[in-house]
């Protein structure tokens, strides 16, 4: 075949494509948009409807929160819709974690969805039992190597940022501090303060008032770097350097949606999350806003699984 006839014949199958996008593309949005995501009251919840709220008022059509219980059933939904731009999950770090801990998932992470943005995350923070004489995260590891399983930490369900944060913390350090499983944050907070746990690597949003109050002491933040939500408050990585634990939530759409439909909600998303009186909200909720691009985002879900896969296989954790 003559060079110039393939080049005309892939001008043309471009071409096509390129109509092809264009045609699932125009008019978009044309109709409501739902954003699919976990119970009502949470945190992913919380931020659904911040993001819904705020899309709504600059997209021209109607976006709308709907709430399904856990993460496995929103994700499921998603995964199965039609990928045209108007169902969309909201999910946080849990998404990532799931597939690790069930025999088989009803979604592949990968392949099933495409990533919007990244819309915002949260550390958690280390606190202990004002009882517990430490000052710093070296001394609390020195401590915990010199009563090797006489410490306990009190955590939620399994899985959770407070269960892998602490987990993460044992793998790193070398230390073997025990599991204390309470049926949610507010019992496991409840019994840090009544001296039946040591510590406990609890949310910014349950721990704050509590620290405020005198009735748990504050010791180090998870993040990489310190964070606004704890001015002055040292990382874990400044006595245990490596160290790294912070939950996210992000905007996924079915997988094949096409990608003007992406960037096009990426844009206007990003552009919400920005606003100040959008950031203040999440800031108030013990949270940071992201808002990153679809291939971040992407990149981010790949190094958070490799990540966190490792380590909940080496300590066999299990979906309750």
């Amino acid at each position: 075949m003559h060079f110039s006839h393939v080049i005309t014949g892939a001008l043309t199958i471009f071409g096509i494509v390129s109509m092809a996008t264009a045609a699932d593309t125009q008019g978009y949005p044309a109709k409501t948009i739902r954003i699919v995501t976990s119970e009502i009251g949470g945190g992913t919840d919380f931020a659904a409807r911040v993001i819904a709220q705020g899309l709504s008022g600059v997209i021209g059509q109607q976006v709308v929160v709907e709430n399904r219980p856990g993460t496995v059933i929103p994700a499921s939904v998603v995964a199965k819709a039609s990928p045209d731009g108007y169902t969309l999950l909201l999910n946080g770090s849990s998404l990532l974690f799931l597939p690790f801990m069930m025999d088989k998932a009803p979604y592949d992470t990968i392949k099933d969805f495409s990533p919007v943005t990244l819309a915002h995350k949260s550390p958690n923070v280390l606190v202990l039992h004002p009882a517990v004489a430490v000052t710093s995260v070296k001394e609390l590891i020195e401590l915990a190597r010199a009563k090797r399983g006489q410490i306990n930490y009190s955590s939620s369900g399994s899985g959770s940022s407070v269960h892998l944060a602490a987990e993460l913390f044992k793998s790193m350090a070398g230390v073997d501090i025990v599991r204390v499983l309470y049926r949610g944050s507010g019992p496991a907070l409840i019994g840090l303060m009544g001296g039946e746990t040591s510590l406990m690597f609890a949310t910014p949003g349950s721990a704050a008032p509590l620290v405020k109050s005198g009735k748990l002491k504050a010791l180090a933040v998870t993040s990489a770097q310190p964070s606004t939500l704890f001015p002055g408050l040292p990382t874990v990585a400044s006595g245990l350097p490596g160290y790294e634990s912070v939950s996210t939530n992000g905007v996924l759409a079915p997988a094949r949606t096409p990608a003007a439909i992406v960037n096009r909600l990426n844009q206007e998303i990003v552009r919400v999350l920005l606003k100040p009186d959008v950031k203040e909200k999440f800031f108030i909720a013990g949270s940071e806003v992201i808002a990153s691009t679809p291939h971040e985002f992407a990149a981010t879900i790949k190094s958070e699984m490799a990540k966190w896969g490792k380590v909940i296989r080496d300590v066999n954790i299990r979906s309750e």
